[in-house]
């Protein structure tokens, strides 16, 4: 198991903490009270990122790495193992689980509205259109008609 120490030199220090609350510093990396839990979680908060965070996503260096590892999967050595950022937390807890880059493009808004098409046809084709299923039906209906008056007769 790689310890959040051993994998900074990789994907360094934390810019913005995406808690679920609150401070989103640095200093709320291991505030497991602001923290999503579970094995599914979904993310949706809006908050203002400071400079440096704001020009890592520019420079194209920004990465996101979520932390915890779900224990019942380690080893009983590993389960028991201090985390060596916060040695009241398991090391389970802080350890790194994903990474994966981001892209300024990701942030970036397109203008206007969304294109949703421009009103309603006005060449009459879906007139015409009923006008021949009605025809349709009426044909069906009047063969129907002869068809049971001739069976009734016969």
């Amino acid at each position: 198991m790689i310890s959040t120490t051993e994998g900074l030199p990789s994907y360094g220090a934390i810019g913005t903490t995406l808690s679920t609350s609150g401070d989103t510093s640095p200093a709320a990396g291991t505030d497991l009270k602001v923290a999503g839990m579970g094995g599914s979680f979904t993310y949706n908060r809006t908050f203002t990122l400071d400079a440096a965070t704001a020009a890592s996503l520019k420079a194209g260096t920004a990465v996101v790495v979520v932390h915890g590892l779900d224990p019942a999967t380690l080893s009983k050595a590993a389960q028991d193992a201090k985390s060596d950022l916060v040695p009241s937390l398991p090391l389970a807890a802080t350890s790194p689980a994903l990474c994966g880059s981001l892209k300024a493009s990701q942030a970036n808004m397109p203008k206007g509205g969304v294109q949703t098409g421009g009103g309603s046809t006005s060449s009459g084709a879906d007139i015409g259109l009923l006008a021949l299923g009605a025809g349709f039906l009426t044909a069906a209906g009047g063969a129907v008609m002869i068809r049971r008056r001739l069976a009734a007769r016969g």
